[in-house]
């Protein structure tokens, strides 16, 4: 899994990608045929994988165990690791594991510490049983969340610095193909397994098959382990080392985001205001995207056949659309273009709730969510890599990843609240008229005027 590493044609910083790209078709899918990414789609499976685990998987597991259902919500807080993760991100970016980052290089040794951590506390969650004790399950919930984030930091980091700008999009293509289907096999497969595993004959909770499916699914992150052993490090940057603990904080937590700033001035509060509230339609109307199924009727062998593998597929196919689209016409359109799709798509679901329970009208809506959802997605992921500066990659891009969930999620803890109140159709419509404020956002980035490299 080696190839010339292109990492050094990248420039100073990253800018967003806004003219069109006219490149010849051959050329923009020919690139999905390279090592780097095919690299990604791997890592990106490794990336995906230890997400559900510690959220929808293991609140199925709790529950069939017995765990009343406001512990199990308590429990969710472990996802804040994904939220927080640029406190630390600096030290990913900067500080060097001993012996490892000599051998391996920064990078994978932070992604195979990280992987490393996620094995070992999936192998040790399968050893508890939460009905004797549950402080176990919470420690090793929380280490695989905070192993899950240290890896996506990292593995944001590997990725902008593997490939030139106009790559970017591709990669965050690949990366999203093997996070969807490593959602598929943490979600639909962990339960098949566990299903799978329990013994013929004994009724009721057998923790016997939980702890399989746990266990097959650390086996599972070696696939990532070992990509991270095969593949190439990008170019080394020359770090000057620091003089003293103010020198290095100043260079690895301050300077990373003053350079943000200084590169884009006052357009820095337009640019943070869209990565904010890009995706606030999706994150508002999905919490309450479950219940809705479950109040209209809809049984769980439905849900679980057209949102969990039906809808993660189709999302694929929408990442697959927007990293080639973004390719051919450039980031900006089609971020547009996501947004659109998205707003658009919460309408439907509100039409879904005329249908009453009807499954083909459900794969429909579905399949334009998950499809929108994809293509906005990977043109989001191109546009944040491209305002990164190489020499900061970490811990710019967890701070761009992370603010774009912290408003969106602390509005979606009210959306139960406004259901009760208002009904789904009212809900959804209200989660689409969020999405107005994007387009307007999306607009006037798109008319700034890229810093001029080395700035």
């Amino acid at each position: 899994m080696s190839d010339k590493n292109p990492s050094s044609t990248m420039p100073a910083a990253g800018t967003p990608t806004t003219e069109k790209g006219n490149k010849p078709w051959r050329e923009v899918f020919a690139v999905y045929a390279e090592p780097a990414t095919l690299r990604m789609l791997l890592l990106g499976f490794s990336a995906g994988l230890p997400l559900l685990l510690v959220f929808g998987t293991l609140s199925f597991w709790l529950r069939e165990a017995g765990i009343n259902r406001t512990t199990i919500g308590y429990l969710s807080w472990v996802g804040l690791a994904y939220a927080f993760k640029w406190v630390w991100a600096p030290l990913v970016d900067r500080m060097p594991i001993p012996v490892l980052t000599r051998l391996l290089g920064r990078r994978r040794s932070w992604l195979l510490v990280s992987q490393i951590v996620i094995i070992g506390a999936l192998i040790g969650i399968g050893l508890t049983d939460p009905r004797l004790a549950l402080t176990p399950v919470v420690w090793c919930a929380l280490a695989i969340a905070f192993g899950s984030a240290t890896q996506d930091i990292a593995l944001d980091a590997y990725r902008i610095e593997s490939a030139d700008t106009d790559r970017q999009a591709a990669l965050a293509a690949a990366y999203q193909t093997g996070y969807r289907i490593a959602m598929i096999w943490a979600g639909a497969g962990a339960l098949w397994i566990a299903a799978r595993a329990e013994v013929t004959g004994v009724v009721g909770y057998q923790q016997g098959a939980w702890q399989t499916a746990y266990w097959v699914m650390a086996a599972s992150m070696l696939l990532g382990l070992g990509t991270v052993l095969l593949s190439p490090e990008p170019a080394m940057r020359l770090i000057p080392p620091a003089r003293n603990a103010a020198e290095w904080l100043k260079s690895a937590l301050i300077e990373p985001f003053s350079d943000f700033l200084r590169r884009y001035g006052k357009q820095a509060i337009l640019i943070l205001a869209l990565i904010a509230i890009y995706r606030i339609s999706d994150v508002v109307m999905g919490i309450m995207a479950n219940p809705f199924y479950v109040d209209m009727g809809y049984t769980k062998d439905e849900v679980a056949a057209v949102t969990k593998i039906y809808g993660v597929i189709m999302t694929l196919v929408g990442a697959f659309v927007g990293g080639v689209l973004a390719m051919r016409f450039g980031v900006m359109r089609v971020l547009m273009l996501g947004a659109v799709l998205s707003a658009v798509s919460n309408l439907l679901f509100a039409w879904l709730g005329s249908r009453g329970h009807d499954v083909w009208a459900l794969t429909f809506v579905i399949s334009a969510d998950n499809l929108s959802s994809g293509i906005a997605s990977a043109a989001f992921i191109a546009y944040l890599s491209s305002l990164t500066n190489i020499n900061y990659s970490a811990t710019q891009y967890a701070l761009f990843s992370s603010m774009m969930l912290l408003l969106p999620k602390f509005l979606a803890g009210y959306s139960g609240k406004y259901v009760d109140a208002f009904g789904y159709s009212h809900f959804f419509t209200a989660t689409a008229l969020l999405g107005l404020p994007v387009l307007v956002l999306v607009w006037l980035a798109s008319r700034i005027q890229p810093p001029a490299p080395g700035k």
